[in-house]
């Protein structure tokens, strides 16, 4: 399927800005913020609470967006998108407070630590223990231990599948949701070739961010199964949403590990959001395709 226009006006917005791989580490921190251009109004929600949860090397700036109603509610640990490198919970405010809105589930938000000061495996490391924190502190924060799961879009997708991968055998995680995950180091894939300019996010681009993530090395050595889920096994795993957008480098990533979890027996639904493009989660404002997932995780959730 051809882009949509909503697509096409957003990408003829953003013509002529340069990719990420062209910029500083600190200057691709700070052109992130230009998603807000892009953003629709932050909707209200019940409360927000701000606190620091213990990592492994240092407390970790967390906030958990709860829904209307009693507790204790549902929830979902959200690993938001960065490449492993940029982003932060203000950039994904209007993107988590309208998750809780529409699943009825607390949104428990963890801004894990970032390379390329913080390479492979400290995000992982940070987004494992927050996870493991709210488990452990579940009734303090009013959610229900049996059902907590682990969700993340982007570079946070690979982290929540990673997580899932993890926690296998410590933490019973009732779900997970990947969206537009990256889970490989491999850019020959059709949708890397076919996507590899012009849809905002490109495949120099990711190649930047893993450099950072993985190390200077990284790209030439051998990958961890955990820094690449879509090279580890996935027995056990609880059920999966995996959301792909059509015109993404990563695609064939998510659409490869929801085969291999379904091989391997996992409940899993695959959706591709047609004429759409990798960061529409950060996009709600100008491209419908966020609410059109949220519309169908709150289905798929409530009948877990």
């Amino acid at each position: 399927m051809a882009l949509d226009e909503q697509t096409r006006a957003v990408l003829d917005k953003l013509a002529g800005a340069p990719g990420l791989e062209e910029l500083t580490v600190p200057q691709a921190r700070e052109a992130q913020w230009g998603f807000l251009a892009f953003q629709g109004q932050p909707e209200p929600v019940a409360r927000v609470e701000h606190l620091f949860v213990p990592g492994p090397t240092a407390d970790l700036p967390a906030r958990i967006y709860y829904p209307g109603g009693d507790g204790p509610f549902p929830a979902i640990v959200f690993l938001h998108g960065s490449g492993w490198v940029t982003c932060n919970l203000d950039i994904y405010d209007v993107a988590l407070r309208a998750l809780a809105n529409a699943t009825g589930h607390a949104v428990f938000a963890v801004n894990y630590q970032k390379a390329p000061e913080h390479p492979f495996p400290v995000p992982l490391d940070d987004s494992y223990a927050a996870t493991a924190w709210l488990f452990e502190h579940a009734a303090s924060v009013d959610v229900d231990p049996a059902r907590i799961g682990v969700m993340g879009d982007s570079a946070g997708g690979n982290l929540a599948a990673a997580v899932a991968l993890r926690a296998r055998g410590t933490l019973d995680l009732a779900f997970q949701v990947l969206v537009v995950p990256a889970l490989d180091v491999d850019f020959t894939t059709r949708s890397y070739v076919g996507h590899a300019t012009g849809h905002v996010l490109s495949a120099a681009t990711m190649r930047w961010f893993w450099s950072h993530y993985l190390g200077a090395e990284g790209l030439s050595g051998a990958v961890p199964e955990l820094a690449a889920p879509l090279r580890a096994s996935v027995d056990g795993l609880p059920p999966a949403f995996v959301a792909v957008a059509e015109h993404d480098p990563v695609r064939d990533d998510g659409e490869r590990y929801a085969a291999k979890l379904a091989a391997a027996g996992v409940p899993v639904r695959l959706r591709e959001l047609e004429g759409t493009i990798h960061p529409f989660v950060l996009m709600d404002g100008a491209l419908d395709a966020y609410r059109v997932l949220l519309g169908e995780l709150r289905t798929w959730l409530g009948a877990r």
